[in-house]
């Protein structure tokens, strides 16, 4: 049998908490539009409101409705919703009889309760529909600029401004700009794209910088007269590497901030860590620390830590990628520590020692990284920067169980690469944070 889940979205239950008072007021002043005036009616909406919270807490916890821990509005949420709203209602109406809240007429009484329900329903169906929308938009919205390759076009004569063209038409680039061996031309605009004065070769790095990474070069059919066929045939996307887009000062605060935060985190946290061991060691009597070979900043390989969270003979088999929370090989104390990310507090070691960052990539190990170069040799950039305990990847692609998972989150990696700095850093890590406080998976 499936073990049940023990969570609660604060989130969203103060959502749903605040969504039914809200109702709740607004049912009572439509009461008192359309009926006569209400004897003392600020100590009758002081009562009414009161009394709305304290059963609307009642109906989410008896519902479940504090464990159910998506935005997406679903039969199951509804159902949960419906249960929860006849609760607070079933309680309003045992509260008239004693006097506590009570309108003069019989008929009145029945019309709040209509009144409160409706409200309460539509509220509901409302925010959680464009909650629903607004994610999926900013989710697509995200993987549409990351999956994107950054591309630009040598030369700037009418082949080169037709296949600029026949790029624009296509989803998968993202056209840079044009590349010109004429200085006189630096800074023209064509087709609503930059000309950037390249020389050569050498002068491709401060342009890749510039531009926040070129991912491939795109030649006209008829190469332009100063490159002859072989020069050009060697000016590959494949050869463009990936450019590290944070500035030497904004690095130097990345790592001051890392070794201090880091330093912190493991005094605040080491009571909670004690625990945790000893109910990892009361459990199966195993070894408290999982510690496993991965690559890191400039391919080094290091030893990261975490609480073990799986049988100690999890790996017989062999190396095999996190199937989720129901995956058999965890522990029960382990599942609690996976579904709060609690198994992850030891990696605060790694991130003071310089072996991680708060925010980078999520490291792997080499017989992965083995699968994902042979698809897509890129990965090796990543190897500029340190691997995260979190990463913007992780957001919007959660656990990668699957090679084709791997491949996207390698798109989005790549974009924090060419594009991460300390504000970037600031969102990924408050992003990070509200996702665990409130409970969503990821």
């Amino acid at each position: 049998m499936q073990r049940s889940r023990i969570n609660c979205n604060y989130g969203i239950t103060a959502q749903n908490l605040l969504l039914s008072v809200v109702a709740s007021l607004a049912s009572i002043l439509l009461i008192r539009w359309w009926s006569e005036p209400i004897p003392g009616f600020t100590s009758f909406v002081a009562k009414w409101l009161a009394a709305a919270l304290v059963l609307t807490c009642a109906g989410i916890w008896l519902s479940g409705l504090n464990r159910y821990t998506r935005r997406v509005t679903t039969l199951a949420s509804m159902a949960r919703v419906v249960l929860m709203v006849s609760i607070k209602d079933f309680g309003m109406a045992a509260l008239f009889p004693l006097g506590i809240i009570r309108f003069e007429t019989v008929s009145m009484n029945i019309l709040s309760l209509f009144l409160d329900a409706a409200l309460t329903a539509v509220l509901f169906a409302i925010v959680h529909f464009y909650t629903l929308a607004v994610t999926r938009n900013a989710t697509a919205r995200v993987y549409e600029a990351a999956s994107r390759r950054n591309a630009v076009v040598w030369g700037t004569g009418e082949a080169s401004i037709t296949l600029a063209r026949s790029i624009l038409s296509e989803d998968r680039y993202n056209l840079a700009g044009f590349l010109s061996d004429n200085k006189s031309l630096s800074g023209m605009v064509i087709e609503d794209r930059m000309v950037y004065y390249c020389p050569d070769r050498n002068d491709l790095s401060a342009i890749d910088w510039r531009i926040g990474g070129i991912d491939c070069i795109f030649f006209p059919p008829t190469p332009p007269c100063k490159e002859n066929a072989e020069e050009s045939a060697a000016w590959t996307g494949e050869n463009i590497p990936e450019s590290d887009g944070m500035s030497l000062v904004g690095k130097a605060f990345k790592r001051g901030f890392d070794i201090l935060f880091s330093l912190i985190l493991i005094v605040v946290f080491a009571p909670l860590a004690l625990v945790i061991a000893i109910a990892i060691k009361w459990e199966d009597g195993g070894p408290v620390f999982y510690r496993q070979e991965r690559i890191g900043l400039n391919g080094r390989t290091f030893n990261i830590l975490k609480f073990r969270s799986m049988g100690v003979d999890a790996e017989s088999d062999g190396a095999r990628l996190y199937q989720g929370k129901g995956d058999p090989r965890l522990t029960r104390v382990g599942a609690f520590l996976r579904n709060h990310h609690l198994d992850e507090l030891p990696q605060l070691i790694n991130v003071f020692k310089g072996d991680m960052s708060f925010i980078g990539y999520r490291p792997e190990r080499q017989v992965y990284i083995d699968q994902i170069m042979a698809a897509n040799p890129r990965y090796r950039y990543l190897y500029q920067i340190r691997p995260g305990v979190t990463s913007y990847a992780t957001l919007y692609n959660g656990y990668t169980d699957t090679l084709e998972k791997m491949m996207n989150r390698l798109d989005l990696d790549l974009y924090y690469l060419r594009n991460h700095s300390v504000g970037f850093d600031i969102y990924v890590l408050g992003m990070t944070f509200l996702k665990i406080v409130s409970g969503k998976e990821f």
